[in-house]
């Protein structure tokens, strides 16, 4: 994993866009501290820039950008290709040759061989602009899961993209401040695609690639990939042995790697499946990771010590002590690219494997949305109905004084955007207004036109919300927070739940063998039974989360930035201090006051 950035431009030579995409590179350093590659094609006007973070061929054959085929392709990438000793293999036999070990390579070749034919053929999570310069065409392409980040402006005559936000803040005359991001950070928790805080500035669409021509300055975007929810005929056996063996074979690929690489355990199901699996392929050599608290509440190392039990490679534990939150606080929210209301978890734990040695962690992520882990899955049916009242009638809700009725008010709004925020949602349209000094109208209006979300009235209840917690809570939030909060360490999460053929073969189960029982992932549990201690599987779900509530009242940064605002962040913290605000709400309010963009302070090895 690594981070690019790049300009093309019909106006300015490359020369001069050069020190642009060098600036561009050294804010991004954290994502990629190993090594630095930047290629000018004075040909096109066309500079591209890489940060690497090596983790497979580490020797300076896999130096980026990349040539291939007497240097009509060049690539720079950030991720991992999966698959690529089968694809290098199949290449070969075509008569192709390679000169590094690497999977950077490998997609030139395949490029050559397939055209964009290749992108799907790629099981991976990646990001990455390709120059084609035969055909004067440039593609930006992004995974089908959009694991992996990718922004893009197409202002005038110049294109510009870079791996996260905060980059596009190296030119010389950087877009506008999106004027309504606010908004959608309070209602969320976090920015929808497309939304972010630059105007103009988008992520590409996960599973597409821009193909823009670099001698007119057009392009169009084109999907490559596509996932669907047609459900297939199939027993609780078949479905079962399915999960298990995909499951396996997904991990073992994900465990490809040149540099040490680790398991978080946090002691749930997801992350004790994933860990299993890798221990059989490793056996003693698997590195595991946990993190602790001293508040009992929040304590899952008995679950944890359960599946070191069962393991037997080396465990590595942390315990996370207020004193540390405190301190670091201010670090955290700096090196957050677009504003999250959570992901300090992820912080914390990224920067223990970076202490323990490790550039690559496997994490459980995905498998609450694929196998229904979140309340969502039992309340959608419930909440699809209650969305059909008349809009004046739930708009009115907006005035109760209990939380949970206000709340239905959220479902004035159409499709699968009125339903997450019925279930997620932060703050109400009229507190969004009277924060920020806006007409509520406005607000409900901007809630309804981004992000647009295609109808799935055709899905069961379950897939609803399963399709749901994809696309907005874990695309926008975990995977975001995920790949921006470790790569501040120099450290990679890899999400085998999210390998591809594994979403494809579960995503088309049949809803009742998928969300049969009653209890939560029962389907993943049970590929997984004979290995799995009870204990891990038949307990109350804990998120992976912090003593945050307590410690957040104490901390002296937070109260200095909060209440030195206006009234009304003054009446958020009362809340909060009273226990009428969830943390992640004052979390919001935080970021409001003190969102900047900066390079973050690394803390490789610290």
């Amino acid at each position: 994993m690594c981070r690019i950035a790049g300009i093309a431009s019909l106006s300015l030579p490359a020369e001069e866009l050069r020190p642009t995409v060098a600036a561009m590179c050294q804010a991004l350093r954290h994502g990629g501290p190993d090594d630095e590659g930047l290629y000018a094609c004075e040909q096109y006007n066309l500079v591209l820039g890489h940060r690497r973070l090596a983790l497979i061929d580490l020797q300076p054959t896999g130096h980026q950008p990349m040539h291939y085929g007497d240097g009509r392709y060049t690539i720079a990438y950030n991720g991992e290709i999966y698959n690529y000793k089968d694809l290098r293999a199949e290449l070969k036999a075509l008569g192709h040759s390679f000169r590094s070990t690497s999977d950077t390579e490998v997609i030139l070749a395949a490029f050559a061989a397939w055209g964009t034919a290749a992108f799907a053929r790629f099981n991976g999570m990646f990001a990455f602009a390709l120059l084609d310069s035969e055909a004067g065409e440039l593609y930006l392409v992004r995974d089908l899961l959009g694991i992996k980040p990718l922004y893009y402006w197409r202002h005038k005559a110049t294109l510009v993209f870079a791996s996260e936000v905060r980059a596009f803040y190296c030119l010389d005359n950087p877009p506008a401040e999106h004027p309504h991001w606010p908004v959608y950070l309070m209602a969320y928790g976090h920015l929808p695609e497309p939304v972010t805080t630059l105007d103009g500035v988008r992520p590409l669409q996960k599973g597409t690639f821009l193909r823009y021509s670099l001698h007119t300055g057009e392009g169009r975007t084109e999907a490559f990939d596509t996932l669907s929810m047609f459900e297939k005929e199939l027993d609780r056996g078949q479905a079962v042995r399915q999960v298990a063996a995909h499951l396996r074979t997904a991990v073992n690929r994900h465990l490809v790697s040149d540099a040490p690489i680790g398991v978080f355990l946090s002691g749930g199901v997801d992350s004790s499946v994933i860990a299993l699996a890798a221990g059989e392929h490793l056996g003693e050599r698997v590195e595991t990771l946990s993190m602790d608290f001293r508040e009992k509440a929040f304590s899952e190392r008995a679950y944890q010590q359960k599946m070191v039990d069962r393991l037997s490679g080396r465990h590595h534990r942390y315990q996370l002590e207020k004193e540390e939150f405190h301190f670091f606080l201010p670090d955290i929210i700096a090196a957050m690219d677009l504003p999250s209301s959570d992901g300090i978890n992820t912080w914390f734990i990224a920067r223990y494997a970076a202490q323990c040695g490790l550039k690559a962690v496997l994490s459980g992520l995905g498998g609450d949305e694929l196998f229904g882990g979140y309340p969502s899955f039992h309340r959608m049916r419930t909440a699809t109905r209650l969305q059909k009242a008349a809009v004046p009638l739930l708009r009115s809700f907006r005035y109760a004084k209990e939380k949970k009725l206000r709340r239905l008010a959220f479902l004035s709004l159409p499709g699968l955007a009125g339903l997450y925020l019925f279930l997620r949602g932060h703050f109400s349209p009229l507190t969004i207004a009277r924060y920020l000094d806006l007409d509520e109208q406005e607000v409900w209006d901007l809630l309804e036109s981004e992000p647009v979300l295609p109808g799935n009235n055709h899905m069961t209840p379950e897939n609803r919300a399963s399709w749901m917690e994809m696309n907005l809570y874990m695309q926008n939030q975990l995977l975001r927070d995920t790949d921006v909060m470790s790569m501040t360490h120099g450290v990679e999460i890899r999400v085998p739940m999210l390998d591809k053929d594994l979403v494809k073969t579960t995503l088309r189960l049949p809803s009742a063998v998928k969300y049969a029982g009653p209890a939560a992932k029962g389907l993943l549990v049970d590929a997984f039974r004979r290995e799995l201690p009870r204990e891990v599987w038949d307990r109350r779900k804990m998120g992976f989360s912090f003593p945050f509530a307590d410690w957040m009242k104490e901390d002296e940064w937070i109260r200095s930035k909060i209440l030195s605002g206006s009234p009304a962040s003054v009446r958020l913290m009362q809340q909060f201090e009273r226990g009428r605000l969830h943390w992640s709400g004052l979390m919001s309010i935080l970021l409001l006051r003190t969102h900047r963009y900066a390079a973050p302070r690394t803390f490789l090895g610290a």
